[in-house]
């Protein structure tokens, strides 16, 4: 059934630079913490934000996504958890974790960029490209945008 989300996913135009934020479901499950860990996950904001790249190793043209733990804190302690990619279903061919840069901006929060490249259903290749989002600890609002190398 995922083959067929992620075959119907490809297909669907502009693919390439769509990028969504979802809840913390299959894909961030520790065990698709790429390996090794130490040089695949990071933290910000004294410690409050942690990226980690995620490889969910299929759909193998579309299985990497960056997992988002960041404020604010729920009730118990916890932060909240979310993962960017493609959709539910398709992540990006590959993130490029040590091109990772953050900034902070006060209009907007914390903001990251990561290069990255995505899969081009009529090449049946790839094309890069910069992951950027914007993270808002106060709100937890995440803002993603995906642009492709300019050609």
């Amino acid at each position: 059934m995922k083959l067929l989300a992620f075959v119907a996913a490809l297909a669907a135009p502009g693919i390439a630079s769509a990028q969504e934020v979802l809840d913390c479901d299959w894909q961030a499950s520790a065990q698709s913490i790429a390996e090794p860990w130490e040089e695949n996950t990071r933290t910000f904001a004294n410690g409050d934000v942690r990226l980690a790249l995620l490889d969910t190793i299929e759909p193998a043209a579309g299985s990497t996504y960056l997992l988002v733990l960041s404020p604010p804190f729920h009730e118990l302690g916890d932060r909240q958890c979310k993962v960017i990619g493609l959709s539910s279903v398709v992540g990006f061919t590959n993130l490029e974790f040590s091109t990772l840069q953050a900034d902070y901006d006060p209009a907007v929060g914390l903001v990251f960029t990561i290069d990255g490249s995505t899969y081009v259903h009529e090449t049946g290749g790839s094309e890069g490209g910069v992951l950027s989002f914007s993270l808002n600890q106060a709100t937890g609002d995440i803002n993603p945008s995906y642009e492709p190398d300019p050609q």
